[in-house]
This record gives C-alpha cells, structure tokens and sequence, in this order.
C-alpha cells in the first residue's frame, strides 16, 4: 500500500508539476526561436457556425472590416442551421463573403472540411464565432508564417471571468487557464505545443490535412499533423483574443468532458500519434495522457492512505487530510467559503477536472453514435 501510495503521489505531482517546470526549463536551456516578419500575407478564413444568427452579424461584420489584402475571403460554413442564418448571409453584397451550406448537421470536423476545400489563400485561418477577433491581432498571427519552418500558429486567449460565475468556472477559467498557457508557451519556446487554441489559430493551406469525420479536437489534430510534417506549431502571446468562460461548473464540467473525451478519440483512432517517430510524444503524454490517469492515482491515494490509517497515526493524519481536502473541493463548487476561498477555488478546479477526466473515458468508451454530438453549448454570457 505504500508503493501505491508513493507511485500514485509521483505521478500526481509529475503531472501537475513536474513536467510544467522541466519544459519550462527546457525552454530556458535550449530555446529555439523563430522569426517574426511584417510581410503581408492573406488568409481564408474559415467559420463553421450552427444556428449563430445571434452573433453572426456582429462576427461578419468585423471580420470584413479587415484588411482585404489580409482576410482574401470569408467562408462562413453553415452545419446544418435551421434558423435564419443563410438568408441573413444573403443580404450581404461582399465579394469576399462565400457561405457554403450543410443542409445536414455534421458537426465541426465536417464544417471545417467543407471549408477548407473551397479555401484559396495562402493561410487558412480558423475562428470560432464568439471570440472577439482583431485585425491588428490577425497581422500579428501571421507575422509568424515568415519563418518558414512555422506551419501552424496561435494566438493567446484572454478570459473574461464575469462577478456571477461559480467559483469553479471562474477558478478554470482564471488561474487554470493561466497555468495551462505557461505550459504551451513554454512548449512553443522549446519546440511546438501539442494543441492550440482552437478559436484562433491559423495553417499553411498546403500542409492542412483532412480532419476524421466526427473529430472533436481540430486544434489538437491539425497541429500534430503538421509538425508530423517537419514543421513547427507555435503560440503568439502578442496575437491576443476574448472570450468568455462558461457561467457553471456545469458548463464548465461539459466543456471539460467533451475536450477530454476528444483525446481519448485523438490517440485511439490516430496511432501514429503515438508513434516514436512523434517528435512532441513526450509532450504529448506528459501534458495531456497523464492527466486521463491522474484521477485514479487520487484515488489511490485516498484509499491506499485509509488501509494503511488503520496501523499508523501519521497515516490516519494522511488520510484525514486527503479527506478534509476533498471536502473543501466538494464544498467549493456549491458556494464560496470564507477564509479559504483561492483554495477551495483552486481545489473545486482540481475536483471538477478530474471528475470529468473519468466521466470523459465513460462517455468516449460507451457513447452510441457519432462522439461530436455530446456537446450543448454551454451558458457562455455574450456582451456584444
């Protein structure tokens, strides 16, 4: 029980943060820099939207407020919508405007395809509709591109945490989030983090590759591939986009669920991703497959330290302690407590995302039909 214990604690802290730190340092020791140009180059931008007439206009809208020699066109691929969003598309009188129509809802994978084969620009770069996107953040994600070992960049999400979220939305959404990009930073500055943001990120059209019909994470997918290629994904911490974060835990817990569960589907469908010849395999498991384990090892923690509380007062103190922080965590994601509040935020985080860690293996392993089709949008507040 103590080998468990000690392993199970080794790899909790490997996890969270021993594999953070050692990138960081690699990054430090052997960082390999890329260049940023000012040359022009254009994009097709490429917009999946299912019934977003909500936000659609105030998206065109800004989007072909933007450079012509920079955005060259705008394909808004419309998955299946029911509601009033292609007739609205056909009041515009913008030769840049190219709307292509799913008659069917075939989710985001499929969106993206359609798209990118009716794409003519040099960049094909891709946005989610409720991110706010400026043209000066644009030409910054594509100053990357001068480099020409740079094959996919990204640029950095910026988190608008409202005063009404619960505290373990606002937790993930804050610090988490914060915590997560040092990580992919400090991926980039080493070599290429293993995905992106998927609201904002742009690719060489000729490097692009077809993703799977009923891919859940393009932004996990399409880099990979590219730096299968020989080529670098980076992040862009200067190309800086807004969004906000789920209002629930419940949403919050959704999202969580559903970007899990696309890992799972990721290496289980994709096996060269694990291959040796992966040159980000490290990365790969160390940032994203260990924290689908992470959630056993907790547990084993827990009950190893309570089989072994029964022969030793020091471990009963263990297994108290395990026990009175899992009650704060509980605790946290129903209301904020006095005192202790950043660590029961902190903890309700922790909670909330390894419970949908093992709720993500449930659902990838026993969900019938196509996996995209879990996802709801989730209560986001949209103040445009």
């Amino acid at each position: 029980m103590r080998t468990l214990f000690f392993v199970s604690l080794a790899m909790v802290v490997y996890t969270y943060a021993g594999y953070p730190l050692l990138i960081a340092l690699m990054a430090r020791l052997r960082p390999k820099p890329w260049i940023h140009g000012g040359d022009t180059r254009s994009a097709s931008v490429i917009l999946p939207v299912h019934n977003g007439l909500r936000l659609l206009p105030w998206k065109i809208n800004s989007l072909l407020a933007m450079d012509p020699a920079v955005i060259k066109e705008v394909i808004v691929v419309l998955d299946g919508c029911t509601d009033d969003s292609a007739a609205w598309l056909a009041t515009l009188n913008d030769p840049r405007l190219r709307p292509v129509v799913m008659t069917e809802h075939g989710g985001k994978a499929a969106a993206l395809r359609r798209g990118m084969s009716v794409a003519t620009a040099e960049l094909l770069l891709f946005v989610d509709i409720r991110p706010e996107v400026t043209e000066e953040s644009v030409r910054q994600l594509f100053q990357n591109f001068a480099d020409p070992a740079v094959g996919c960049a990204a640029g950095e999400l910026r988190i608008r945490v409202d005063a009404g979220h619960a505290q373990a939305a606002s937790a993930v959404g804050g610090l988490y989030w914060k915590y997560e990009q040092w990580i992919r930073n400090s991926e980039a500055a080493y070599d290429s983090p293993v995905g992106v943001y998927g609201g904002f990120y742009a690719i060489r059209r000729e490097l692009a590759c077809d993703p799977p019909n009923g891919l859940i994470l393009d932004d996990m997918f399409q880099p990979l591939n590219i730096i299968r290629q020989g080529y670098r994904s980076v992040v862009d911490r200067e190309a800086l986009v807004y969004d906000r974060w789920p209002a629930t835990a419940t949403g919050e817990f959704q999202r969580k669920v559903r970007t899990l569960a696309g890992n799972f589907q990721l290496v289980a469908e994709n096996s060269w991703t694990l291959s040796a010849k992966n040159r980000v395999l490290f990365q790969l498991i160390s940032h994203k497959l260990m924290r689908l384990v992470v959630p056993y090892c907790l547990l084993a923690m827990l009950l190893s330290a309570g089989s072994l509380a029964m022969h030793s007062a020091g471990w009963a103190f263990v297994a108290i302690a395990e026990a009175a922080l899992l009650l704060v965590a509980l605790l946290g994601l129903r209301m904020r407590l006095p005192l202790v509040g950043k660590v029961s935020a902190a903890l309700s985080a922790l909670l909330l995302l390894n419970a949908a860690a093992v709720q993500a293996l449930w659902t990838y392993a026993f969900t019938r039909g196509p996996l995209w089709k879990i996802w709801n949008a989730t209560a986001i507040p949209d103040q445009r």
